[in-house]
Parts: C-alpha cells; structure tokens; sequence
C-alpha cells in the first residue's frame, strides 16, 4: 500500500514539473489618436460646404483580430479609448477642418460625406509583428442628396515589429493605419463637387433649385430688346418642353430700348433640359400689332446674350 501511494505521488510530482507554465495576458486598452494631420488649408473657399455621417458596418467590433502566439499563452481582451465610432467621426472632421474643408456650414446646400467602417483593428502575426487595420466604405451626396461620389473602399495598413505583449507598438499600428486609410482618399475629387464650376457646360445635370449653388444661376446673360418706333412694352415667359420645367405666365420687364445683365432663375432648369426650353419675348405698343419672338435657352446660355429687334406694323 505504501509503495503504491509513494508511485502516485511520484507521478503526480512528475507530472507537474512537466506541465507547460501558461502566460496570462491582462485586459489591453488601446489609446485612439490622429497620429498625423495633412497639410493645412488645401481646400480653402469652397462654394460648397460639407458634413459628415459615419456609420458602423463591421461585421466583428473585435479590436484584436488574430493573436497567433504560443498557444501557452492567453488571448487577451483587447479595447480602445476612446470607442471607435465617435473616434472615427471626430478625427475625420479633424483632418478635413485641417485641410481647409467647411463642415456643417448651411444645412440646405451642404454636401454629404458618408463614411462606413467595415473593419478596425490590429492583429499579432508571429514573426511579424503588430499589424493595424482600417477600412471604409465612403461616398458623396449633394444637397438634393443625389450620389455625385460612388461608393469606395479606402483601406489603411500598417505593420509595427513588436513582442506580443507590447501593446504600446499594437497602438502604433492602429492609429498608423487609419491615418494611412484618410490618406487614401480621394479628397481632389472630393472638393471638385464642392467648387461650383466655371459655365453651365461643366455641371451638365446640376438643377436650378433657386439657392444660387449653380453655375446656371451664376451665369449673366444680356438682355437687349429695341424696337420701331421705340416706347414698346416688353414682356418674357419661359415656354418649356421637358417635365422639368414649368412654362410661366408673362412678365413685364420694362420699355424699349431695354437693356439689362441678369441670370436664369429657372426652377428645374439644368443645362442638359436647357435645348427643350424656350424664352419667349413679347413687344406690345398701342396702335400696333403685338410681336413675339422665341429665344432657345442652351444658346442664350452659349452666347450669354438674348438680343434682338421688333419692328412693330400699325394696326
């Protein structure tokens, strides 16, 4: 019986002194930062100004994503600080303020930046190191939120060598990385949306709302109507033949000689439609028979002149 016990407890001594010794890894908490900032003011006096909304499409919101170490050693519980959506949004404008965007300027002409994080987080490879992961989903909207920017991935890589228990290197690589990720986009085609173009030609579908974000209601157009014998009252209507367009009851603009600089005011009117709409121009003088002329807007626009004569035959 006794050399029994002795063989048990030799064993279970045995036993012990092989088992592997397993390393705990305590809860990690990795600190959030912009780690760099752009160059200032690039994209300074924009027409346009722009906001932000970003939303959270990850599939796993694990900030430690693959911890291929000794299998001795525990997988710690990994987080951020701050958390990573209002991070994510905060740096983001950050950078753009930085750049010289102008966020939340006017809620009815603003454009929108939609930005989706699919994925954000670090990994330990062995041999490797630390490598940080960040990836969005971005696209633009413009102030009739109509997409003028198609959805693009942007992806942010970064590898730090590092043990597997320096954390301090795993933030590196994180914040690297999503500074790498803003890095990537395209903030050129950003801000050409957000700059109003020279002529009506460059914004071909870009439709008269009456907020004076177009380069149609920016385009000045001179209007000079005479006519024999002069005195006549002059009159103008839109006559349209797109949906877009309404056609318009008349309207006085004054006596001949008329002579005036002023810009199209048209609701719904776009360059493209502006071939279907018609000005149409009315000289009435008392004792004579009234005259009406038509004028093609995309040529009015083209030559940016309405000009003409009427010469009125008594009744």
């Amino acid at each position: 019986m006794k050399k029994i016990l002795f063989f048990t407890v030799l064993a279970f001594i045995l036993a012990s002194c092989g088992a592997p010794k397993v390393t705990t890894i305590p809860p990690q908490t990795i600190p959030l930062s912009l780690s760099k900032l752009p160059p200032s003011n690039i994209y300074v006096n924009m027409d346009y100004g722009i906001r932000l909304n970003v939303a959270d499409k990850r599939s796993s919101n694990a900030v430690l994503s693959k911890y291929d170490v000794d299998l001795n050693i525990t997988r710690p519980v990994v987080s951020t600080y701050p958390e990573v959506v209002p991070f994510v949004s905060e740096s983001i404008k950050k950078y753009m303020q930085t750049m010289g965007f102008d966020i939340d300027s006017d809620i009815n002409t603003d454009y929108m930046l939609q930005a989706e994080i699919t994925q954000f987080h670090v990994s330990y490879l062995s041999g490797m190191g630390w490598m940080g992961t960040a990836c969005l989903d971005i696209q633009v909207y413009d102030e009739n939120r109509k997409q003028v920017y198609p959805r693009t991935a942007i992806t942010g890589r970064a590898t730090v060598s590092g043990n597997y228990n320096d954390f301090s290197t795993a933030t590196k690589a994180l914040n690297d990385a999503f500074v790498n990720a803003l890095n990537d986009i395209d903030w050129n085609r950003i801000a050409y949306f957000l700059k109003r173009a020279d002529s009506p030609s460059q914004e071909k579908n870009k439709q008269v709302t009456g907020g004076g974000d177009t380069a149609l209601e920016h385009t000045i157009i001179r209007w000079y109507v005479d006519s024999t014998p002069k005195g006549a009252d002059v009159y103008w209507r839109v006559v349209s033949s797109t949906p877009d367009v309404k056609n318009t009851n008349q309207n006085y603009l004054g006596s001949t000689p008329y002579e005036s600089t002023e810009s199209f005011d048209i609701k719904g009117l776009t360059y493209n439609n502006s071939g279907n709409i018609q000005i149409e121009i009315s000289c009435e003088k008392a004792g004579y028979a009234p005259q009406r002329k038509r004028f093609n807007v995309r040529q009015a626009l083209d030559q940016k002149e309405i000009s003409t004569k009427f010469n009125l035959v008594s009744e």
